[in-house]
């Protein structure tokens, strides 16, 4: 495909309160959208992450349209893989020169996206079907209720409850007695046949991650997901993987396939959580994705931004057979909402039967939450 045009779209939608986790919050949803063409006219759509830290959607902005749109408009490209691998080599001194790995590969995961969904729409194929080599997808994935907490947790529960979800994700890495208090109102609240995660975002010392896993260890979380650093040694993540018993999650903040592959061969992690738009985009995910399947651990895609990376969150676990959970923010974000519109029946969202992501953004729509970069 030759690229004739890249288009960064971005957005800030207010929020009446703030998303709260153990590192920080977000007082607005921000959204980094790109909308790639081509020289015949097909185009496909991506999502850069820009959650944090608030500013992160501007500077995204900048760096890609200083860099990254000189380097690909007008160019030639086989696949997306090619064009991702291309991006890599041509920005990897870049990146280190200037000290932002993870912005660059942020940027490179939502161009990658982007000539993902434009390939399906081409043969006009759903992304799912398009990327199922092996035939082993399905149209239907299993959600989850995510960002819970730490306030108003039984009556969100319950909220999504109603709404369809069977599964739910509780923040947690506050005060021990607060994190109790609100597991046990979101294990109430969700039954006994209801699943429950719970997500530290590397709150805890290492030295102290066991005693709080243990503190809550008989509500039956499914997954404690970043206890630690994900940078902490690997030592350390096997010993509260042996020492505890209860299943590890974390992906996210791991960058590359030779650090996925590293922590899935170290084996502490049941479930392994890429982020498309934090790193590798749908083709370097699904890379680890089937390297994590291919030795019993479980691939569940980490998203929480906005519609356009949601759905191809969706594609990608669909196109991986049945199996694991897709994220979903539990909290109001219009920049999900009116973008990727789904209907949820007992915890399963069934994905369009329409080429590509299946999702269009209303620009027309969206420009009341339109900012200037």
């Amino acid at each position: 495909m030759k690229i004739a045009r890249i288009e960064p779209f971005a957005y800030r939608a207010p929020v009446t309160e703030p998303v709260a986790n153990a590192f920080g919050s977000m007082s607005n949803r921000p959204a980094l959208f790109v909308r790639m063409s081509a020289s015949d006219g097909a185009w496909g759509w991506g999502e850069v992450f820009c959650n944090f830290p608030q500013v992160g959607l501007e500077h995204r902005v900048r760096l890609m349209t200083s860099i990254f749109v000189p380097l690909l408009e007008n160019g030639e490209y086989a696949s997306p893989a090619d064009l991702r691998h291309f991006l890599e080599e041509r920005t990897r001194r870049m990146a280190l020169q200037c000290g932002e790995p993870g912005s660059f590969a942020q940027i490179i995961g939502g161009l990658e996206q982007a000539m993902w969904d434009m390939a399906a729409r081409r043969v006009g194929q759903p992304l799912w079907r398009f990327l199922d080599d092996a035939g082993h997808g399905a149209a239907k994935v299993r959600v989850y209720a995510s960002g819970i907490g730490p306030q108003g947790v039984a009556a969100l529960v319950e909220r999504k409850r109603a709404e369809g979800y069977r599964a739910f994700k509780l923040k947690v890495g506050f005060a021990a007695a607060q994190d109790r208090a609100n597991l046990e109102a979101m294990r109430d609240a969700a039954g006994t046949a209801g699943d429950i995660m719970i997500d530290a975002n590397q709150a805890w010392p290492a030295d102290d991650a066991a005693a709080r896993i243990y503190a809550l260890k008989d509500l039956r979380p499914l997954w404690v997901e970043e206890p630690i650093a994900a940078d902490e040694d690997a030592a350390e993540w096997r010993a509260l993987a042996r020492d505890t018993g209860v299943a590890l999650a974390a992906g996210e903040n791991v960058r590359g396939e030779a650090a996925f592959r590293q922590a899935i061969d170290e084996g502490y992690l049941r479930y392994v959580q890429p982020d498309i738009g934090k790193w590798g985009g749908i083709g370097g995910c699904r890379a680890v994705a089937r390297y994590a399947q291919a030795r019993g651990q479980v691939f569940c895609p980490h998203w929480l931004g906005g519609g356009v990376g949601l759905a191809g969150s969706m594609h990608l676990r669909a196109a991986m057979g049945e199996g694991g959970f897709v994220e979903v923010d539990a909290n109001p974000n219009p920049l999900r909402e009116e973008v990727c519109d789904f209907a949820i029946d007992a915890g399963m969202v069934e994905l369009p039967r329409v080429a590509g992501l299946g999702v269009e953004p209303n620009l027309a729509r969206l420009a009341r939450f339109a900012v200037k970069a």
